[in-house]
């Protein structure tokens, strides 16, 4: 199963691509979406549509993963990330592909096994998780853990669905 996962912003949306195979996890790619900040609002989001869509074409993936929106104390910044999550979550959609949604909390235990992890700890740990990977910038990291996730929780739901007896 190839997951991109997707760190949702405006002015830059960073993304990650893995293999998972049972438990095993590979690197594939990872980068930075990047819009024209001069650019209107509106020209922004339909960038950041075009490039989602090249990217999910080039690369097949058959999930995707998103980090949830959190609310900081800026409602304009708020609204702006929410605005970028629902072009991001729109792209994978129109493109046939399943998203997975997760708490930032929910990330980090996945990656590093602690809900409360810094973000200098995630970055450890896709190092150790993906061997070798050459990460493109904190926006690329976080795609990458909220691909790491979607992989641990889609394995294990799988391994449940085989664990139940059928009725």
């Amino acid at each position: 199963m190839i997951v991109l996962g997707l760190d949702p912003g405006l002015g830059t949306t960073g993304w990650g691509l893995i293999r998972a195979e049972g438990n095993r996890l590979t690197h594939i790619a990872n980068g930075r979406l990047c819009t024209d900040t001069k650019a209107p609002l509106a020209r922004r989001l339909a960038h950041l549509d075009a490039m989602l869509a090249a990217l999910v074409i080039d690369h097949a993936p058959d999930a995707a993963a998103v980090e949830e929106v959190f609310v900081n104390s800026n409602a304009v910044t708020t609204l702006k990330l929410g605005q970028a999550r629902g072009v991001v979550l729109c792209a994978a959609a129109r493109a046939g592909v399943d998203v997975g949604e997760y708490k930032a909390s929910v990330v980090k235990k996945s990656v590093v096994g602690n809900g409360n992890a810094e973000k200098t700890q995630v970055q450890a740990m896709i190092g150790v998780l993906l061997p070798g990977v050459k990460i493109d910038g904190p926006d690329a990291a976080d795609a990458l853990a909220v691909a790491i996730c979607h992989a641990h929780h889609s394995a294990s739901a799988r391994t449940m669905a085989r664990a139940r007896p059928m009725a």
